[in-house]
């Protein structure tokens, strides 16, 4: 360009040419689906930053916090010491706890270098999902079950195949249900338990027997335990038993984040086979590097016995909601199918009221000022049908929003 040409008008980054087009998104953002949970308390949310004061029933965040000693352990280390990255796997301190804690609390012996500290359960998931889905394998999941899951399998390519549960069994897979719906191309059986959205535990004799049939046939067993260690006492006062005492090779998740109440923390864990640490290792160093390192550090105060106690006074305050939030429901004509006795979620049908669950949450958000979530996020069985119900939230809470809701369903009866 010579120095007599005037030189082209400089575009401005923030108001580029209507005619020129955007690059294409890939398929997996443009098919991905909501999580209707989160959509829900974000106009919650709205509504709220509005004035109107919205009850928020749908989201599984318990209202406690992280304990009082996790709070004092992550202010101390912000004092200008180094945090450096950690290896991969996670602080080697606390991978030995978390093996310490299912020695102490579901009698399995665990070797630390087994357990990868993940940044939250989700990426414990995501990891799981990589490590064993290719395009076109088949990965079995209950209907209802935790949306999340079946949205990581579709982006690595893989099928989710539903298998429709329902009251009869405690909305959880059976081996005989696995077992009719397994193909040439099956390649892993995902389970939640204790289970969201229904918050009820599978059987541990129907887990095991799930988890015999995929070891046989060499598929992947992969058992999230994130509300576990909420979950009632078995009759003999036990706890309710990890998969890890009927399956040591299944990939096993948890999380921080609900019986410890540590969810904006985003710190997880998976318990993996020793036959697969080096590949994952390499994936999670490409994926996350490590996890948060404060809050690694923070974490070892979970398993003291002075936290362990705030979590057990925390778990049988939950019980208390339960029966607050059953009692009202059946009370005001919303009985629910089966009473949870793990994860904080009450699942209800909405049939008798004449709506489907999607109008049934908009509207008792629009009039009655509660936030539900509708069974839509969690499968095709129950989309139309149930409504998902967060007993986190405090027993005010609870009381007000039940409450609510009963004027509501009378007005449409």
């Amino acid at each position: 360009m010579s120095a007599q040409q005037p030189r082209p008008a400089a575009s401005s980054p923030s108001a580029p040419s209507l005619s020129v087009p955007h690059p294409t998104m890939s398929r997996r953002a443009i098919e991905s689906e909501p999580f209707r949970a989160m959509v829900f308390g974000e106009k919650a949310d709205q509504m709220i930053a509005n004035g109107i004061d919205v009850i928020k029933l749908s989201l599984g965040e318990p209202d406690f916090g992280a304990p009082p000693a996790v709070r004092d352990a992550m202010r101390e280390l912000y004092d200008g010491r180094p945090l450096p990255y950690t290896a991969a796997f996670g602080l080697p301190q606390l991978r030995e706890a978390i093996a310490g804690f299912y020695h102490d609390r579901h009698q399995v012996d665990i070797d630390p270098k087994r357990i990868i500290i993940t940044a939250g359960g989700s990426t414990a998931l995501l990891l799981s999902v990589a490590a064993t889905v290719d395009p076109g394998d088949e990965v079995i999941v209950a209907d209802p079950s935790y949306p999340c899951n079946r949205e990581l399998v579709k982006s690595f390519g893989g099928k989710v195949v539903d298998v429709p549960t329902s009251a009869a069994t405690r909305f959880h897979l059976t081996p005989e249900s696995v077992d009719a719906h397994w193909s040439e191309r099956t390649k892993a059986v995902m389970i939640t338990s204790p289970s969201n959205p229904t918050g009820t535990t599978i059987a541990f004799d129907t887990l095991k027997g799930i988890c015999d049939l995929a070891r046989e046939r060499a598929a992947w067993r992969i058992v999230d335990e994130t509300y576990l260690d909420l979950a009632d006492r078995e009759p003999d006062g036990t706890e309710v038993k990890t998969v890890l005492a009927a399956d040591p090779d299944a990939i096993t998740l948890n999380s921080f984040s609900k019986f410890f109440g540590m969810t904006g923390w985003r710190l997880g864990w998976a318990v993996l086979p020793e036959y697969m640490l080096h590949e994952v290792d390499d994936l999670a160093t490409n994926y996350f590097l490590c996890a948060h390192t404060p809050t690694q550090y923070a974490a070892l105060a979970c398993f003291t016995p002075q936290t362990l106690a705030v979590c057990e006074e925390r778990r049988q305050e939950l019980l208390g909601r339960r029966r607050l939030v059953v009692n009202g429901l059946k009370r005001i004509g919303l009985p629910v199918d089966v009473e949870p006795n793990g994860a904080f979620y009450a699942y209800f049908s909405v049939e008798s009221t004449g709506l489907d669950a999607w109008t049934f949450c908009e509207r008792a958000l629009d009039e009655a000022h509660v936030a539900l979530t509708p069974g839509r996020d969690f499968g095709k069985a129950t989309a139309d049908t149930h409504v998902r119900l967060s007993y986190a939230a405090s027993r005010e809470a609870l009381t007000e929003g039940i409450e609510r809701m009963g004027n509501f369903v009378a007005s449409l009866r």
